[in-house]
């Protein structure tokens, strides 16, 4: 029996080559003079677009949740006729892993619009639950920031070395919105305005207020100062003018440039780093604790070095509207100097802020707009059905409700 020859490396990665650009014009992007990438369509159905591939991936890779979702996850979900407007009264409830409620909040999240991320490092993941109404109305999830956001560092103001002793002050909101029907009443805003509470900074203080770093080996002693957070899907609607009583819970301080990696998939960035180990580069694996959720970026543009293709491909067009969340009056004056007692003085506690976002912008929807009282809890596993049904065609639908 004739054993079959190893495929050389050059010969993979004319393949894996051909496999990238293929993709990449299956999303309709094209090629500038100098290699970037020029995006199909920088408006939401563009993004919707180019995250399909990803968003059908995560949904083929959840199918056991999307099979115990009738007995165990829909009953928490509500009718549009259960919910009283008036009563919505929001509590943060922790996730612990490996949790019934780990995983109701991984079948929630398929109904974002674009693929929610694990997380990296540091974890803060909370289901928000309506009190009021008994029914499961968000989810909420913080992590660990990347360490390169133009915006964010513009505002602060500080050294990639200052940076690099004083971000673990700062984590990213990374899920923010409301489910179905609570999406349809503005409730995605009252979430969003739940980063800015009292509790929020003590759930961060007591999970990490005295934790020693992983990396350098001391005590930093992190106190939550900042959080950003980004829009979804270019300009965002849910998070402007998020201000009550005078109080502003988030502020838009400019847009990503439009590099990352949501245009490569699951797959294909598993055989760009299959090449990688094929060619002994430490990128391929390296995503040990402290490498940040920069590291899958990384690991692309090497692949991409490696593969003699431009490094502007991961210059994917669609910038993003960035965000941020003083929990701290003071928390960017203290990032930028590295001394000072945060002042967390004006922080209200998750029911006072629920109370005000649901007088500001719930009952004001709800009295305008009766379209939730329409929906049925069992209308989230059809929205599902019929996306992995289209994927299994090769055909790009719309999407379910979500952030």
């Amino acid at each position: 029996m004739r054993t079959r020859r190893p495929i050389s490396i050059d010969a993979a990665g004319a393949t894996l080559r051909r496999r990238i650009r293929q993709h990449l014009r299956s999303l309709g992007y094209t090629r500038n003079n100098e290699g970037t990438l020029v995006a199909p369509a920088v408006d939401k159905e563009g993004y919707r677009a180019v995250h399909e591939t990803q968003r059908l991936e995560r949904l083929e890779r959840r199918r056991d949740l999307i099979e115990r979702a009738p007995r165990e996850f829909l009953p928490c979900f509500a009718d549009g006729p259960e919910i009283i407007p008036g009563r919505i009264d929001p509590e943060l409830r922790p996730i612990v892993a490996q949790t019934w409620e780990s995983a109701l909040f991984r079948f929630a999240s398929l109904l974002w619009r674009v693929p929610v991320s694990d997380g990296f490092g540091r974890r803060m993941r909370f289901l928000v639950w309506d009190r009021g109404n008994d029914r499961l109305m968000g989810l909420l999830a913080l992590g660990d920031p990347v360490f390169n956001l133009r915006a964010r560092d513009g505002l602060i103001g500080w050294s990639s070395a200052e940076r690099g002793e004083r971000l673990v002050n700062v984590l990213d909101a990374y899920v923010v919105g409301a489910v179905p029907p609570y999406n349809a009443l503005l409730a995605g805003k009252l979430i969003a305005c739940l980063l800015k509470t009292q509790d929020i900074v003590s759930a961060f203080r007591r999970k990490y207020g005295a934790g020693i770093g992983e990396i350098s080996g001391r005590s930093k002693r992190p106190r939550l100062l900042l959080v950003t957070t980004t829009s979804a899907l270019g300009r965002s609607s849910i998070y402007n003018r998020l201000r009550i009583d005078g109080e502003q819970y988030l502020e838009s301080i400019g847009f990503t440039t439009g590099y990352g990696h949501f245009h490569i998939h699951d797959e294909l960035f598993q055989q760009i780093r299959a090449y990688l180990r094929r060619r002994r580069d430490p990128y391929a694996d390296n995503n040990r604790f402290g490498q940040g959720p920069s590291w899958r970026f990384r690991a692309i543009r090497q692949g991409l070095a490696s593969l003699g293709m431009p490094r502007g491909l991961t210059q994917h067009g669609f910038p993003r509207e960035v965000f941020v969340c003083r929990t701290a009056k003071n928390g960017v004056e203290i990032l930028a100097r590295g001394t000072g007692r945060p002042d967390f003085g004006s922080l209200k506690k998750v029911e006072e802020v629920g109370r005000l976002a649901v007088n500001r912008w719930v009952i004001p929807r709800a009295s305008r707009d009766l379209n939730y009282l329409t929906w049925r809890r069992h209308q989230i596993l059809g929205v599902i059905d019929t996306e992995l049904e289209k994927g299994g065609r090769g055909e790009c639908g719309g999407h379910a409700a979500g952030s």
